[in-house]
């Protein structure tokens, strides 16, 4: 079967490879009808120029009501009732119910408030150095980058951090179930368990108002507006996993391109200088979000020589997007002073990333501490034995063993 014909998001192959992947894709066309391996048609936007205009494009919709007429949704599988907020919140909304959920948290991730995280991001990033400094050599990932974002997101929220753990299996589980992938029993049971969680907390900081993004979304007032139930689940649901899972790989894949290309390496530890460009080109280079949640189609569209269908199915790939030779010169090179560099790792257009500024500063403390405090750091193990984790929608590594 041809590879424009089948689209296997969970093919090792593709696991270990997507840029690869998407490039055959995209030399055969930057719109691709696909097929999945149930049988469903997919289309796949893997050109620069059609994947920005897609993320502007009001007529791909996020919500399957809006695309669908009512006698195809009535055959659509129901959500499990557990798993219902999860889809409850802007990520998964169209206008007018994403700007309005958007207006309600956006106040909380302006550049502003966010640079005053900086000395208790730059805290958190010395003292789990600090807490392996003595070993020579540790989990990049597990010692590293999840644990920073997820402290600083659960302090915002005011999640305690020692439930850390319970989040990343809580979101190993739930983050398979991106749609249109199938809401199996573990999903719902990891999805009620947060549910529960969440729940408790809120019950809390009802008794107990804080200074936290729990205790402002329960009282949010902005124009008479406020979250229902799901959408207090969903929002902060969204929060939680988006707040760390992003960033962990941009930090834990970001690394890794550094220690792969020497080059790169030595210059950004001659000139720290370079880490905003650097950040930039790592966001560009390893896809921290490799493409975006499903869209439909509202009405036939018609993108690059392609008309897509009324109700079909799109992913907006990212990825290949950021490596589009049309847009970037030598995009597979990774050069972290590349000067012309209007990637869309934070998307574009109304779903803009929200986090963007949080997950820049993160990014830049995390890696900038690690190459001032460890000048001997290296890969603890060959690069052929690394192992992504299966999911098709965010791309990061298991583990990162490294020595210094």
């Amino acid at each position: 079967m041809a590879l424009a014909t089948l689209f296997n998001p969970f093919d090792p192959q593709y696991i270990a490879d997507p840029h690869a992947y998407f490039a055959r894709m995209r030399n055969s066309g930057p719109v691709q009808r696909a097929t999945l391996p149930d049988g469903r048609a997919v289309w796949l936007l893997t050109g620069y120029a059609e994947v920005e205009a897609a993320f502007a494009d009001p007529r791909l919709v996020k919500e399957p009501r809006n695309a669908h007429a009512p006698d195809e949704l009535a055959r659509m599988p129901a959500l499990p009732e557990e798993t219902r907020y999860m889809r409850s919140n802007l990520l998964y909304r169209d206008p007018p119910g994403h700007t309005r959920l958007r207006r309600l948290v956006s106040k909380a991730f302006t550049p502003r408030m966010i640079e005053q995280l900086r000395p208790r991001i730059q805290a958190v990033a010395d003292a789990l150095l600090d807490a392996v400094a003595g070993r020579g050599e540790m989990d990049l990932i597990g010692e590293y980058a999840f644990p920073l974002p997820i402290t600083v997101i659960a302090e915002m929220l005011g999640i305690p951090a020692a439930d850390r753990d319970r989040f990343r299996d809580w979101s190993d589980v739930l983050l398979t179930a991106i749609a249109p992938q199938p809401m199996g029993p573990a999903v719902v049971a990891a999805a009620q368990g947060l549910r529960q969680y969440l729940e408790a907390r809120f019950d809390e900081r009802r008794l107990a108002p804080s200074e936290d993004l729990i205790s402002g979304l329960l009282q949010v007032e902005e124009e008479g507006d406020k979250l229902g139930k799901e959408e207090l689940h969903g929002m902060v649901y969204l929060l939680l996993l988006a707040g760390y899972e992003t960033t962990v790989n941009l930090i834990g894949s970001g690394m890794l391109a550094l220690l792969e290309h020497a080059d790169q390496l030595a210059r950004l530890r001659k000139d720290p200088a370079l880490l905003p460009s650097a950040i930039e080109e790592l966001l560009r280079f390893c896809a921290p979000v490799m493409m975006s949640t499903l869209r439909y189609a509202a009405e036939d569209i018609t993108l690059g020589d392609r008309v897509i269908p009324k109700e079909d199915m799109v992913f907006i790939v990212i990825g290949a997007a950021n490596r589009d030779p049309a847009r970037f010169a030598s995009p597979d090179a990774l050069d972290i002073t590349r000067a012309l560099n209007k990637h869309l790792a934070f998307g574009h257009g109304i779903h803009y990333c929200l986090g963007a500024p949080l997950a820049r500063m993160e990014g830049e403390i995390a890696l900038g501490t690690l190459l001032r405090r460890m000048p001997n750091l290296r890969l603890g193990v060959a690069p052929d034995t690394l192992k992504w984790r299966p999911n098709f929608i965010l791309r990061g590594l298991v583990k990162l063993p490294v020595a210094f």
